[in-house]
């Protein structure tokens, strides 16, 4: 049971038995496409088999989870936690909390990429990474983004491309931002120069190397990702708006970007959007009502990051702490409102995100071979145990 201070979950006790074999047995599975009832076999933190029934001979070293009431479907991915806390935009006093591990996992999350924000003088990549390499010692599938605002980026090893290549944790760069008082305003050379040094470095690393691009309320919303697209050889694949469900002209411009472009774009789940934006529920809608395909389309928190507000003249006026429960919110929501069938939705915080990251010959679906990270939910869609690489790092009914 994990350790609580005053109700405030502080770490998580992951099972030691990843070396064993484990039989799940669950009343429905989605891979994302609907399998039925039937079980999935674990074997050195890898999907060995799935199949109804399986047997395994008896002498073996099994761990038998018996669960025919849940529906087991790929561990979700959050692509854009500030896994460190982001905020600080209102001075020190505004520093958002870190994350734990308990907080990712109860939302059936297995994986997460931390990224820096406004602050990485307070913050930098050096204590992001330290942070992954603690959430992923906990049972998290744990990576980040290197760089953050500003341009030049900070990096860890001094160079983009030294970080993309060195550094296995490093899938890119993010979030970088445009638009925003807040940027550096980057010139559009610079931006043109850094997303090629991603891109080397990711070649060189065998990597996706992805752009992360934080797009704030600017007039000039996506044009230098347009003229990015536009201008160089640089594939759409490798570029990511996020929030582009800020402002709701801005959601118009995204999705044009992702039909001309065949780009995909980031719906951020706000818990309060406001009067200018959408919330990931109604954004999502909005997307695929302008014909933009689902799988173009993914869905992450920015959890424990900040959402402040300012004045027409850019003065703070107050902030508040992102969750990561509004991104389950409005993917459940999608589904129960029929929008989607689950093993549709499923794309939006699992398959479609691995594909973007890079990471979809391990993550993103239940198949042989894969990295066993499963997630069991409920008739309602509420994640009651989280699997990351065969280690069962949440279960409901002995979280504290």
């Amino acid at each position: 049971m994990a350790d609580t201070n005053g109700g405030v979950p502080m770490a998580l006790e992951v099972e030691e038995s990843a070396a064993l074999l484990t039989l799940i047995r669950v009343g429905h599975i989605y891979a994302p496409e609907p399998l039925g009832a039937g079980d999935i076999l674990i074997a050195g933190g890898r999907i060995a088999a799935i199949g109804a029934p399986l047997e395994v001979p008896s002498g073996w070293p099994l761990r038998i989870v018996e669960a025919p009431e849940l529906t087991a479907v790929p561990a979700f991915i959050d692509q854009h936690v500030h896994v460190t806390g982001g905020g600080g935009e209102g001075g020190c006093a505004t520093r958002c909390p870190e994350i734990t591990a308990l907080e990712i996992a109860a939302m059936g999350i297995g994986t997460v990429v931390g990224v820096l924000g406004t602050d990485s003088v307070s913050r930098s990549p050096a204590d992001l990474l330290a942070k992954v390499r603690g959430l992923r010692a906990e049972g998290i599938a744990a990576y980040l983004y290197t760089g953050a605002y500003r341009v030049p980026p900070p990096t860890l090893t001094g160079d983009l491309q030294r970080d993309l290549a060195w550094i296995p944790e490093v899938l890119g760069l993010g979030e970088l931002a445009i638009s925003d008082h807040r940027s550096s305003q980057p010139r559009q050379h610079e931006i043109e120069r850094l997303v090629s040094d991603v891109r080397v470095g990711a070649m060189l690393a065998g990597k996706r190397g992805i752009c992360h691009f934080h797009v704030g309320d600017g007039e000039r919303g996506l044009e230098p990702l347009r003229r990015l697209l536009s201008e160089t050889e640089i594939p759409a694949e490798q570029v990511i708006p996020t929030h582009v469900n800020r402002r709701r002209a801005l959601l118009e411009e995204a999705a044009d970007y992702a039909l001309r472009f065949g780009a995909n774009v980031d719906v951020t789940a706000f818990e309060d959007p406001g009067e200018a934006g959408l919330d990931g529920f109604d954004a999502v809608c909005r997307l695929l009502e302008r014909g933009v395909p689902l799988a173009r389309i993914t869905l992450s928190s920015d959890c424990n990051g900040s959402l402040p507000e300012f004045d027409a003249a850019g003065r703070y006026l107050g902030m508040r702490v992102a969750r990561n429960t509004a991104l389950i919110a409005a993917w459940r929501r999608l589904v129960q409102e029929g929008v989607l069938p689950l093993e549709r939705a499923l794309g939006l915080i699992s398959g479609h995100v691995a594909q973007v990251l890079g990471l979809q010959h391990r993550k993103g679906r239940l198949a042989v071979g894969h990295d066993a990270d499963v997630t069991l939910v409920d008739a309602a869609l509420t994640p009651c145990q989280t699997f990351v690489n065969g280690r069962r790092v949440y279960d409901v009914g002995t979280a504290g």
